[in-house]
């Protein structure tokens, strides 16, 4: 229990004082006009209340990440604690911020065109290819994923279900953000928050009470849990695994559809900065939950891979199933409504904006209007024409590469935060030190991860070396770069 105290507290300590200094560092400034205020259009640029900017940005990058992501990466033990804290509070939220900040002082402009100022119209491209596969993978499955599970729990045939969800998609996508995003999400994010207060209230009565006992950190504890540990190493694979929680590219489109509506420059760190330590909290939560309630680490992985008798029945657990149970068992009847809620309308949270800023990155790169209803429908029906058609085809093949595509975004962002703050002569190193390290995460896993999950699977060594040097050499030339001006 002490270990849990202690990352929640470094949660809630980071934002109040990391957070208030990379605020400060950054220079909002509450009397400049936001693009809320500036471009409004009824549509994209909406003023909304401070309260629901934060909410729908919460669950814009929420949704299941944390809760699915964190208990994958439970099956790492303890060493997930200190990915979840220190990459929250130094790298996910400082990431979500300046993708957020840097979006509002260029006029809610989305990242690829971002980058395109700030790296050259050659990494522009790059992260047109990078967000745009992403968000479509992103969409796609949260999709069929929703469905499949809807029709399991209603028996009604999963077409139809595609067909309703998709059909909301659209309406979420082409409609002004204040009408359905804006109205519904409030309820949706009060529903994510409850879970998450719920279990960690009664993860914390559990330990007291015997229960259940929480792993704490320890060197004895600091080691690889994984019942695979020869192709699921700890470095770099528990950086992949655990995104949403730690930091996740996926917010960086995100975090640009509310620089759309934000009132006002000193509610930026609140929404972008606090959103992303909800998340942790959230992800610290159902780690630890997930270990604790089957018995620690080793527990978690039996009933991963063996398996535990589930109503009569021998049932491998997967993060869904690992949800509904600890909420049907920790919360009783209202658990297993939320749980029913948080597996199903939470991945659709982030669906629909996944959709929704996949039209806006779309729109930007044809630099076409989106205020008129045509033009937004005309960039809609390719895009769900093809995401309809992806929902027809095996998408594991292109799932696998996912998760390498969402730490390879959230590279290039933090590279970008980097360049904006050399632009500005300002030191580099709280974006630029966590770009380098993210980019020797994402070479290495490259190079080492199994053939199953898109790497080459070479030696450790291999993938160490080839991380290592490829960080070093982007740093220094970096900033040589940032020296010349």
């Amino acid at each position: 229990m002490i270990t849990f105290i202690l990352c929640i507290a470094c949660l809630i300590a980071g934002y109040f004082l990391y957070g208030k200094f990379v605020d400060k560092f950054f220079g909002t400034d509450p009397s400049r006009e936001t693009p809320a205020i500036s471009l409004e259009d009824g549509v994209d640029f909406k003023p909304m209340a401070t309260w629901k900017v934060f909410v729908i940005q919460f669950l814009n990058i929420a949704g299941l990440g944390p809760i699915f992501g964190a208990i994958m990466g439970a099956a790492y033990g303890p060493a997930s604690y200190i990915w979840i804290v220190l990459g929250c509070i130094f790298m996910g939220a400082v990431h979500d911020f300046f993708a957020g900040m840097m979006s509002l002082r260029n006029g809610g402009a989305n990242m690829p065109g971002i980058t395109g100022k700030y790296l050259g119209n050659g990494m522009k491209a790059v992260m047109n290819v990078v967000v745009a596969f992403l968000l479509l993978a992103v969409g796609v499955s949260f999709v069929t994923g929703p469905a499949d599970l809807i029709a399991s729990l209603t028996g009604v045939n999963k077409e139809i279900w595609l067909y309703v969800i998709f059909a909301y998609y659209l309406l979420a996508t082409l409609l002004p953000i204040d009408k359905i995003i804006g109205n519904v999400y409030p309820f949706m994010g009060a529903a994510l928050l409850f879970m998450a207060i719920g279990v960690g209230v009664m993860l914390i009565a559990g330990d007291l009470s015997g229960v259940h006992e929480m792993i704490e950190l320890t060197p004895a504890t600091l080691k690889n849990w994984h019942s695979d540990p020869q192709n699921n190493i700890l470095v770099p694979m528990l950086f992949i695994v655990v995104s949403c929680g730690a930091i996740s590219g996926f917010h960086s489109t995100q975090s640009p559809l509310m620089s759309r509506c934000l009132k006002n420059e000193k509610y930026a760190r609140p929404v972008f900065y606090g959103a992303m330590i909800a998340e942790g909290i959230v992800a610290m939560i159902w780690a630890t939950a997930a270990m604790a309630y089957f018995g620690g680490p080793e527990g978690l992985n039996n009933a991963m891979t063996e398996g535990i008798m589930v109503d009569g029945v021998l049932t491998k657990i997967t993060p869904a199933i690992a949800v509904d149970m600890i909420c049907k068992s920790w919360l009783g009847k209202v658990g297993a409504v939320i749980a029913v809620i948080g597996v199903v309308v939470c991945p659709i949270t982030s669906g629909d904006t996944a959709f929704r800023s996949l039209r806006l990155t779309i729109a930007d790169f044809l630099k076409t209007d989106q205020k008129p209803m045509l033009k937004r429908f005309l960039i809609c029906i390719p895009i769900f024409a093809l995401a309809f058609f992806c929902c027809k085809m095996d998408f594991s093949t292109v799932w696998k590469y996912v998760g390498i595509f969402n730490q390879v975004l959230a590279t290039l962002v933090l590279w970008t935060s980097a360049a904006y703050l050399a632009d500005r002569k300002k030191p580099h190193w709280m974006c630029s030190v966590p770009a380098a390290f993210l980019t020797f995460v994402c070479v290495s896993y490259f190079v080492m991860a199994p053939h199953s999950t898109g790497g080459l699977h070479l030696a450790p060594a291999v993938g160490y070396i080839a991380g290592i040097a490829t960080a070093l050499v982007l740093l220094i030339l970096f900033i040589v770069r940032s020296r010349r001006g």
